[in-house]
This record gives C-alpha cells, structure tokens and sequence, in this order.
C-alpha cells in the first residue's frame, strides 16, 4: 500500500490518494467541520468500451449498453437490493453509467461506516441470472424507449450522431432495444470480471472521517484480486462529419438546438491544461457577460436555457452550444461571427480576465461542498491528475495561453441539431 499527500496553499488543504497493492486507488479529503460524508466506488467503465482485450488477449465486442446495464444489476443480490440496504440507514444512494465510468453514490450524515459497508459489499458480489436479466431487459427498453421522447436527449445524441461515423459516443449510453437483447448473464459476468478488478476501480471519500480508519476498512473489505491489462479497442474515426444538420419532431413548445463542432481527438483525453483553456475560451466566447450572449438575448434569440460546453473523453472532443429558440439556424450563424471576430481580433483582455476570476472562485467554492469534492476525484481518478492543478493553472493563466486555442473551430465540421415542434398529425 502506497499514499501520496496533495496539498494546496491557495485552500490550506490536503487529499490523500493511496493505491493499495491490488491496484485500487482510494482518494480520501477529511473535513472535520462537515456534518456529512459523500462516497463513490467506480469504476473506469462506460457505454463507449465496447470493444476491448483482457491481458493481452484477442479483442472481444460486446453489446452497446451493456455497461448501463450492469450498474442496474448490481445493485440486486439473493437476499435482496442495496437500496432496501440504504433505506434501513437513511442514506442516500444512487449510481450513474456515463461514457467512460459506472460510480456507485451515497451520502450520509450518520452511520458511515455501515453504509461504506453496504456499498463496498454489494459492488464486490454480482447476482445475474437468465431469469432476471430478461426481466431487466425489458426495464431497460421502456427506459430507452423514454429517452426516445426526450427533446433534451435527443438533441444531443442527434448532434453526436451527425459528427461521429464509428466511435460509440454516438450511441445512447443505455444502448438501443436491439442490441440490450443480445445481453445475457454470462456477458454481464465476462464484463464485471474485466471491468469491475481493482486495479481499475477508485473508491472516493470526502466528508467527516478518519483516513487511516477508512483505509483500513477498505483494505479489509476488498477482495483480493490479480491486477488486469485492460486494452481498449482504438476506433477509427474520420475527421470529417456526416452531416451537417439533423432534426426530429416532437412534443415541444419551443424548437430546441444543438449546435456544436467536432474538434480533432487525440486516443486519449485532453490535459487539465487543455480542458481549462478551452472552458476559458468558451467563457469568453458565449458566457452570460459576453458581446454574444447579449445579441442573441437582444434579439430574443435564447433565453436562460441557453448553455456551452466542452465535451470530450478518450477518442472524441466537440464544442456544444444548446438551447431553445425560435430561431435555430440564426443563432448558429451569430455564433459562427462571433468565432471569426475572436479569430480576426483575439480575446478581450477584459472578458479574459473576468472569465478567469469567475471559474478559479467556481473552483474554489467547490471544496465546501462534500459532493463536488468526491465528484472532482472520480474525474480525477478517470483521467489520472491532482485536482488541487486546476487551481494553479486559472491563478497562473494568460489570454495567450487561451489563445492557442482559437483555431479549434471549423465551419466544415458544424453540425447543428434541431427539435422542432410536432405539427398536429405528423409522424415523428
């Protein structure tokens, strides 16, 4: 077992990350002066690994979605379920399947030692039969089938789907009503088996406890495993598009948009660095106090649901602008000015530096709450930096270092995905 102590000036706090021999990674922040602790056991698992090779082995390819519906079968066992577990400590618990991690949550304010059991117990002991895998399968159809109908989600992996030709970022992270069919209970084993070792797990703690307590609760509680060489399969992803525009009716007052540019994606994710320039840059571009942002309110254009983000993982980057309007296609055409004007004139000095006092009091706020904490170590886990950097590079970052990064735009690779209302009997 090794630990590693990350400390902070700028906070006046510390984080220990022990690694223990299995190869588990255990970020832990005490905060004694909190009444309640927030706890995570994920894993680096989502929809997009549906390809991969275990120690070298030849590559095996599993059904889209089989990672979403793993985390729901977890949570089942012979005796019972692990919320029923939770609802006897009046914890709070849930999970969450994204493209590239599956975590497992709760937060308490009292008895965290019996529901750091709870989770750490029914994460480690898989109960899959053929009986409730069917059964489950049809759980998760009515789910995908309600995603379908959601004007939100659809606009979104619409818009991927315009960008991406092959990567399974395109694809919904629950899978489709296809491909779940093909899951049985053997596939959910070989997936847990692979994903669910140690040495690709974090467990992440923030709140009011003892380090050395917890560690050696952990280290008792997890089973003794061989690390595993987990390979993923690299996609061959062109830089082009396949579309340029997408759009879908359905049951909305208002046509909602999504408009975005594929950026060029290296095999794995951006630096810390990279991403902070980038947000930076989209602060600049489109934040609430921008020239942008004041036209297309101006002209009615967007109103408070209008929203940005850099939105990247290992193997896909794009830029995403979304909203409601009347008007979707004159939006993306003042975002595509206000891109050449930043591209012809440079970054406001003045916009720069509000945008950058605004994210570094953004980050710093973020360590009073225990559940920003503990979500800010499960990114770190999965991408592997020190969470107190991000506070160093806004406090040390420069309008040419952001400037760099003004060229990622380009108006061959714009999609702009659209939902438009449903007119009164018209197919979807």
């Amino acid at each position: 077992m090794k630990t590693e102590i990350f400390k902070s000036d700028i906070l006046n706090a510390e984080y220990s990350v022990t690694v223990l021999d299995n190869g588990l990674k255990i970020y832990i922040m005490e905060k004694p002066d909190f009444n309640s602790v927030y706890a995570a056991f994920g894993t680096k698992y989502g929809s997009i690994d549906t390809g991969f090779c275990l120690n070298g082995g030849e590559m095996v390819k599993v059904p889209e979605g089989i990672a979403h519906f793993l985390e729901h079968k977890l949570f089942e066992s012979e005796e019972g379920d692990a919320f029923s577990r939770y609802a006897k400590t009046g914890a709070y618990a849930n999970a969450f399947t994204s493209f590239d991690k599956t975590c497992y949550i709760f937060s308490c304010s009292d008895l965290f030692d019996e529901n750091l059991d709870i989770l750490l117990d029914f994460v480690q002991n898989p109960y899959f039969t053929a009986a409730t895998v069917q059964k489950e399968q049809g759980i998760i159809g009515q789910e995908i089938k309600m995603y379908d109908d959601s004007p939100s989600w659809c606009v979104l992996f619409n818009a991927l789907e315009a960008m991406y030709h092959n990567h399974p970022v395109k694809i919904d992270i629950a899978g489709t009503v296809d491909s779940i069919a093909r899951i049985d209970d053997k596939l959910l084993y070989s997936c847990y088996n692979t994903f669910y070792n140690p040495a690709n797990m974090f467990v992440c703690i923030a709140g009011n406890v003892n380090t050395g307590k917890v560690l050696e609760k952990i280290k008792t509680a997890i089973h003794s495993a061989t690390p595993v060489k987990i390979t993923r399969e690299e996609i061959d992803e062109p830089d082009s598009i396949v579309s340029s525009y997408i759009e879908k009716q359905l049951e909305v007052a208002m046509p909602l948009f999504c408009y975005g540019y594929k950026l060029k994606a290296g095999k794995g994710e951006p630096t810390l660095k990279e991403s902070v320039c980038v947000n930076i840059l989209l602060k600049v571009l489109a934040g609430d106090v921008t020239p942008l942002y004041a036209r297309l309110t101006e002209q009615g254009l967007i109103n408070d649901e209008f929203d940005y983000e850099f939105f990247t993982g290992r193997g896909y980057a794009a830029v995403l602008f979304d909203g409601e309007t009347s008007n979707p296609q004159a939006v993306a055409e003042e975002i595509r000015k206000e891109i050449q004007n930043i591209k012809k004139n440079g970054i406001d000095k003045d916009l720069f530096e509000a945008a950058r006092r605004d994210s570094f009091g953004s980050a710093v706020k973020r360590y009073n709450s225990v559940n920003n904490i503990a979500m800010s170590f499960i990114d770190a886990a999965v991408s592997d930096y020190n969470v107190f950097d991000e506070l160093e590079i806004l406090k040390n970052l420069t309008v040419a270092d952001v400037e760099k990064y003004i060229d990622i735009f380009d108006d061959k690779k714009s999609v702009l995905s659209v939902i438009n209302p449903k007119q009164s009997g018209e197919e979807r």
